[in-house]
């Protein structure tokens, strides 16, 4: 990334963003005025939804890494209080679940201070062999394996998983000394699995006749897929060369994970949804349902991405 005229990369991608907002809002307004006969009450709540967003991780990226990597706890905790709200838990449980939920500022306090090895293992390893034993202390057999089968799933997908997009803004490039090259490569990460979402649902609409899934997610077609596929993948190609170091190829490889993999996260957690018989994970967002709904792509791009960057520039 290089710095342009004293506007850096990031500052750069990050205006284009409110563009595309700015734009999305115009829309919007003149969807209102030409076609007042037809409800636009959940378009606009998500266009209201994301201005509020979109602020929130604009002051994040460009205040400090510390504020930033805070703001993924804060999600990671709301993430999992809403799956856990979902979840049926025994009582027995109620005492675990303390536990649980003080591993979220450990594993975020790994991410703060750069310890790979500690942020690697904490969760996938120490948690998952504390949390059956503090369970068994109860000595309530019944249910005990899909409680801890459960929980375990849950801190995996909420805290593990996510924690991966924040270590990305401490984890450091091979030859890169620019100090916003993680909130760059973060930027990158969190945009691009949005526009996909964006991209598949609106290609699906268009042209959608195919579905992938049905009964776990019946507007999944198989042209709402590839179009976003391909649409993400030229979108990721286009924006690298801001505030990534990947050529070309990479940036497509990139495209690529970030499109497949935000694909099935997605239909993972409709999948979840289903099995409980809810249609949000929540309504913390308007228009958007909760936190779940919003992060469910990333739950699943965010380690893939990161490993993908770890391998090739660190």
């Amino acid at each position: 990334m290089t710095q342009l005229s004293g506007v850096t990369p990031l500052q750069l991608a990050i205006a284009g963003i409110w563009a595309i907002l700015i734009l999305a809002s115009i829309v919007v307004f003149a969807l209102k005025r030409l076609q007042p006969e037809r409800d636009h009450s959940e378009l606009v709540s998500r266009t209201a939804s994301w201005w509020g967003m979109i602020a929130l991780f604009t002051a994040a990226f460009l205040l400090s890494h510390t504020l930033s990597i805070v703001l993924f706890a804060l999600v990671s905790f709301l993430a999992f209080k809403e799956y856990l709200s979902m979840i049926p838990t025994r009582r027995a449980d109620r005492r675990v679940l303390f536990w649980a939920y003080l591993s979220i500022p450990v594993q975020y306090y790994w991410v703060a201070d750069g310890w790979y090895g500690m942020f690697a293992v904490f969760i996938p390893v120490y948690m998952f062999l504390f949390l059956p034993f503090a369970m068994l202390l109860s000595q309530q057999t019944e249910g005990f394996l899909k409680a801890v089968g459960t929980l375990n799933w849950g801190l995996m997908l909420c805290v593990f998983s996510l924690s991966h997009a924040a270590f990305l803004l401490v984890l450091p490039v091979t030859g890169n000394t620019d100090p916003q090259a993680g909130a760059g490569l973060l930027l990158y990460l969190v945009f691009l699995t949005q526009f996909n979402d964006v991209a598949q649902y609106t290609w699906g609409r268009l042209f959608g006749r195919r579905p992938i899934v049905p009964v776990v997610s019946p507007k999944k077609t198989w042209e709402g897929f590839l179009g976003g596929l391909l649409t993400t993948t030229v979108v990721a190609v286009l924006v690298a060369p801001l505030v990534t170091p990947f050529g070309w190829q990479q940036a497509a490889a990139a495209g690529l994970m970030i499109a497949a993999a935000g694909f099935i996260g997605d239909i993972t957690v409709s999948a979840v949804k289903r099995d409980l018989g809810v249609k949000d994970t929540g309504s913390l967002i308007p228009g958007h349902g909760g936190i779940m709904d919003r992060i469910d792509s990333l739950t699943f791009t965010a380690p893939l991405f990161f490993h993908f960057v770890r391998y090739f520039h660190t």
